[in-house]
């Protein structure tokens, strides 16, 4: 019989957080240990060795855990893969090199291309050729392939991608690659961009077929890793993944293609995200997920995040779209910038104060984690700020060093700048949240929406302190932030169904497509996806699916993704016009549609989980008072209170700072807040305080 225990585990950059949930005591724990970059599953481990004992059960008690790490775009950000080699078509050794014609900045004459996974000594070219409509123009040369794997073994690969032409709508020749590859060379892994992305677009399916086998012996190598220790430990249920997409995964499919994983992190934030606001009885809203290296936003109407087929890792420009390599995995639709609690903050060449992209991470760590950390950090900066108490980070299991903090600021910040220490702290508050909110402003604007009808979610450990900040300089009236709010991407994983993504290609005229074909693919789509998940852990038969199509006029770059809910030209038709009218506001009259690609989204139902509210402790919610800064008021007198003791329903004014284990709540004196019966700390914003600034700026 299985456990009643249920554990998700999120590594960061800077913590790996845990959230247990036993659903035979109907309760919820939570636990943050810093991230141990060197071997990630040490931190893992000895987590889930305190947060079980805290518990009172053992390993055997554990249904299932459920991990996401971001140990894969970090792999490829760093360039620590594998040594990879490509195998493709005559002709096309450089597409990897050449990219596409776009440049991410027209202006900048040395415009820096980010570098593919794949060096040209290590791309080798076969003869072979498929067209777009699947049908053989030139047979896989067989002797030239070997010879070509001698190489790729004499140059001492690790693993190989092979990539060939129209491969999406015709695998045999890759599939036949594989299987001479494994004989030339036995024991190293082989990705077929057909099975890792069959759909169009040489150029993306070069490249994710190439990160997956960039990564593919890291990943196999620590999942298996982390599966023995558990297993060692006495784990009593599987360990499973979260997907870019935001769906739950076998480890055995993980190993196999890892690539689905980079965005597994954030995707699980999002999921935790939809979750609360589902509790909360809020449909629209921003999620807004700091921590200690990234802040992720991501748009969420009628309670689900969109979704998207592309995702671009390693940017040369890290937030600059096109610098980086674009890849064909299916992922949550969120913005990410370089803006967390590691942040680190410095005096430029121009005398000007800037804030990140760049991470202390948790090794050296902020200064005042007094772990090597000499630069100053956005930590460092809310400590100064009173925001955080240097006596209660992570429940006082770790003490924060300000005197360090200020000397740190002083050199490096305040008296280059001709700043005091207070006024050096404040400006890396205040630019963070600026360019946090820039950022928020553009994704939202790029979808058409105005933030201000929006409520936002605030999470991750550096969210809540900075979230009534964000929302001033987005003007919205509303910020909830959820119970454990500090560990919520880690609930985001038990929440989540386990779900998968597939796709099929091949460019057609809407009138002309085979229907009968396409309803073929979708039913093979759909058993596939019926057999994974329920090895998964999906019920049988608790599978549902969601049929999406990407399509577009005759003559565009670009498509859209449009629901389908038949499978015949006139609905299809309809669905078309209808989603591009809703993005477009314009329907374009008289011109051929094309189809070219047709996805499956599979899910199961999600689990349910208790509540992550913990049981109101005794006494007075006040803990006491202390200096706060706020930009109305300066440094001054602020109530402190203990989350854990707040009443369901007693609003209270600020400004005040609201402490809880893994994470603190700044409200400011123009909003107040109350706790709901849910656990989640409800903040208004006065509009009055926006009324007044629009009329101040009317005057000027």
């Amino acid at each position: 019989m299985s456990g009643p225990i249920r554990i998700g585990v999120d590594v960061g950059g800077t913590f790996t957080d845990f959230v247990l949930v036993d659903d035979a005591k109907g309760r919820v724990l939570n636990g943050k240990r810093l991230t141990t970059p060197d071997d990630p599953g040490r931190a893992i481990l000895e987590g889930l060795d305190r947060i079980l004992a805290e518990a009172g059960a053992g390993y055997a008690d554990v249904r299932g855990v459920v991990h996401g790490t971001t140990l894969v775009t970090n792999t490829v950000i760093e360039r620590k893969g594998a040594r990879v080699g490509l195998i493709t078509t005559r002709g096309f050794r450089d597409s990897l090199e050449m990219g596409k014609e776009m440049r991410y900045d027209l202006y900048d004459l040395f415009l820096e291309k980010a570098e593919p996974i794949v060096p040209r000594p290590r791309r080798l070219a076969v003869p072979e050729r498929s067209s777009a409509q699947g049908a053989e123009l030139v047979p896989l040369d067989e002797a030239a392939l070997r010879d070509a794997a001698r190489q790729l073994k004499a140059a001492g690969v690790e693993a190989v991608a092979v990539c060939f032409l129209h491969s999406y709508v015709a695998p045999a020749h890759e599939r036949r690659a594989g299987e001479i590859l494994a004989e030339e060379l036995p024991g190293i892994p082989v990705t077929l961009s057909s099975d890792v992305a069959p759909e169009i677009r040489e150029y993306e399916r070069a490249n994710t077929a190439c990160v997956n086998a960039y990564v593919q012996p890291l990943m196999d190598r620590y999942l298996g890793e982390l599966e023995a220790a558990l297993v060692r430990r006495g784990l009593g249920g599987p360990l499973h993944v979260m997907l870019s997409g935001g769906g739950i995964a076998t480890v055995r499919m993980a190993r196999q293609q890892p690539v689905h994983l980079i965005e597994s992190g954030p995707a699980a934030g999002a999921t935790a995200a939809m979750h609360h606001g589902r509790i909360a009885g809020v449909e629209d809203m921003i999620s807004f997920d700091m921590g200690g290296t990234t802040a992720k936003m991501c748009l969420i109407e009628g309670g689900e995040a969109e979704h998207a087929s592309t995702f671009e890792a390693a940017r040369v420009k890290r937030f600059r779209k096109g610098s980086g390599l674009p890849l064909k995995v299916p992922v949550i639709d969120l913005i990410e910038i370089g803006a967390g609690g590691g942040s680190v903050a410095q005096a430029s060449e121009m005398g000007l104060l800037t804030v990140g992209p760049e991470s202390a991470g948790s090794v050296p760590g902020p200064v005042c984690y007094a772990r090597g950390g000499k630069r100053p950090t956005v930590t460092d900066a809310d400590l100064l700020l009173g925001y955080l108490s240097p006596d209660y980070f992570l429940g006082g299991e770790m003490a924060l060093d300000r005197a360090a903090v200020e000397r740190a600021v002083e050199d490096h910040l305040a008296r280059p700048l001709g700043l005091t220490v207070l006024e050096a702290a404040a400006g890396i508050h205040s630019i963070v949240n600026e360019n946090m909110a820039a950022a928020t402003r553009m994704y939202v604007a790029e979808k058409g929406r105005d933030p201000r009808r929006y409520a936002m979610l605030a999470f991750g450990g550096a969210g809540p302190v900075h979230a009534y900040g964000l929302a001033k300089l987005l003007k919205l009236s509303r910020v909830i932030v959820p119970a454990g709010a500090g560990v919520a991407s880690a609930l985001g994983f038990l929440v989540a169904a386990p779900g998968l993504d597939l796709v099929r290609s091949g460019v057609q005229r809407l009138a002309a497509v085979d229907w009968t074909r396409i309803a073929a693919d979708f039913a093979a789509m759909e058993a596939e996806a019926r057999t994974a998940l329920e090895e998964a852990g999906a019920a049988p038969g608790d599978v549902t699916f969601r049929r999406t199509a990407d399509m577009r006029y005759l003559g565009q770059g670009f498509e859209i993704s449009v629901p389908l809910d038949g499978l015949d030209a006139t609905s299809v038709e309809a669905a078309f016009a209808e989603a591009y009218q809703r993005l477009f506001d314009r329907r374009i009259e008289g011109v051929p549609i094309e189809l070219l690609s047709w996805r499956l989204h599979a899910a199961s139902s999600r689990p349910a989980v208790p509540s992550a509210a913990p049981a109101r402790g005794e006494g007075s919610a006040l803990k006491g008072r202390r200096d706060v800064w706020f930009a109305a008021t300066g440094l001054a007198p602020c109530a402190v209170y203990d989350r854990y003791r707040l009443r369901p329903g007693q609003r209270i004014q600020g400004p005040a700072v609201v402490e809880e284990r893994e994470s603190t709540v700044v409200v400011g004196p123009d909003a107040s807040f109350q706790l709901d019966t849910h656990g989640n700390l409800l903040i208004d914003i006065d509009p009055a305080a926006y009324a007044a600034a629009e009329s101040d700026a009317a005057a000027d």
